[in-house]
């Protein structure tokens, strides 16, 4: 693709980070993301054939999104991130706006971007032009099933009466989702399941592509 990838769009995130934040700053995301990283174990989650529990995502618009509606007509692909006022999740989700939807829209194939964050942040809909659907996965249920969830090392510390949990998440839990990319195909079968520990390391769009052999059999047809 032409497009400027999105390794090299993050590695100018953290350019800027290191012009502009402070040394202990800049430790401290680095430590987190290599935390995540060394505790990262593939085995531990759903691999390719394994069939995914019916679930219902709550779009921006307040719909249901069920396992077996997005996949009744073939595969979906479900890009999960952190949540709307993340530096990096405003990259990526931008990034997938133009090199992947577009591809997937032709074919057919629906997508949703999905955190647990609820309701959805319409504001990075809105400030970035998103045109695939932005959906919610109430109480992290299909994240911990997929095993995506994490516990910031960093959490901050609130004031009596502040309710960081529920101004930036608005859930009941620390918990975010890591970055990752699912294919599900009909019946809700994972086809593939590319996850991110590191959030400045997300998958390319082609990668999802090279999986997605539907895609390049559409534009030839």
């Amino acid at each position: 693709m032409s497009h400027i990838s999105l390794r090299e769009r993050f590695a100018r995130l953290q350019a800027e980070r290191e012009q502009t934040w402070k040394p202990e700053q800049l430790a401290g995301n680095a430590r987190q993301r290599q935390a995540l990283v060394a505790s990262h174990e593939p085995a531990a989650h759903p691999q390719p054939g394994t069939v995914i529990a019916p679930f219902a995502l709550i779009d921006q618009d307040g719909r249901d999104l069920t396992r077996d509606t997005l996949t009744a007509g073939g595969p979906a692909v479900l890009v999960f991130f952190r949540f709307g006022g993340c530096p990096a999740c405003n990259i990526a989700l931008p990034y997938y706006n133009e090199t992947l939807w577009p591809s997937l829209r032709a074919a057919g194939i629906p997508m949703v971007a999905v955190s647990a964050q609820t309701p959805v942040d319409r504001g990075i809909i809105n400030r970035h032009g998103l045109t695939f659907t932005v959906a919610t996965d109430p109480n992290y249920a299909l994240s911990r099933e997929l095993g995506i969830t994490f516990l910031p090392h960093d959490r901050p510390q609130v004031a009596p009466g502040e309710d960081w949990i529920g101004k930036t998440l608005g859930t009941d839990s620390y918990e975010m989702t890591q970055p990752a990319v699912l294919i599900l195909d009909r019946g809700g079968e994972v086809r593939w399941l590319d996850i991110s520990p590191d959030w400045l390391s997300r998958t390319e769009s082609n990668e999802v592509l090279d999986h997605l052999p539907e895609v390049a059999r559409k534009a030839a047809a």
